[in-house]
């Protein structure tokens, strides 16, 4: 974990199979692999799981997302990340904060590949497809295009285009991402 900043942990329990094939819970506890902003109090993200491009196997009992595991913005290709994001209200991101966040979790390249958008600091664009749910509170998501509040227990599958999250209220929104890399739309020089 970085930063001296809480963001409320989540319990993940994984299961899987003792050395008879019979099913077993292997961990029950907060998720080891975290992130908390150091620039912006409340920000954060717990990742429960992560699977490699390719077959995915269910045999062995290592954890794919301990405390040191390097998880990346987004899979590759067939690659699979199941997230919790806290998104504080967007007064909480200093200027600086905004401008620079992207490379305080690796994600540069995703604020690049999205076009230029002022209107909101979090615009990205990532080679996945994207399930997200609204778990506590609201959003709203942004695309080039429009945006559409979302509210707790509602979805949104995001495919792949430019968008950012805005937070404009005044408590935290917690969402559920589980996101699966997909192959990219566009040629590196844009869209």
């Amino acid at each position: 974990m970085t930063g001296n900043h809480v963001v409320p942990p989540v319990r993940r329990i994984v299961t899987g199979h003792d050395e008879h094939g019979r099913s077993i819970i292997v961990s029950d506890g907060p998720c080891p692999n975290i992130f908390v902003s150091d620039d912006i109090p409340g920000f954060g993200s717990s990742v429960a799981w992560q699977t490699e491009p390719g077959d995915i196997s269910n045999a062995g009992n290592e954890d794919a997302a301990t405390a040191e595991t390097q998880i990346p913005m987004y899979p590759k290709a067939g690659g699979t990340i199941f997230r919790v994001a806290t998104f504080p209200p967007d007064t909480a991101y200093s200027e600086t904060a905004a401008t620079t966040m992207f490379s305080e979790f690796g994600g540069e390249h995703a604020r690049a590949a999205a076009a230029e958008d002022s209107r909101h600091f979090w615009f990205h664009r990532t080679d996945s497809l994207d399930y997200g749910i609204v778990l506590e509170g609201e959003i709203w998501l942004m695309t080039d295009e429009g945006e559409r509040l979302m509210k707790a227990g509602d979805v949104v599958v995001q495919r792949g285009t430019s968008h950012s999250w805005s937070n404009r209220s005044d408590k935290p929104c917690r969402m559920a991402f589980i996101l699966i890399g997909s192959l990219p739309l566009f040629e590196e020089s844009g869209p």
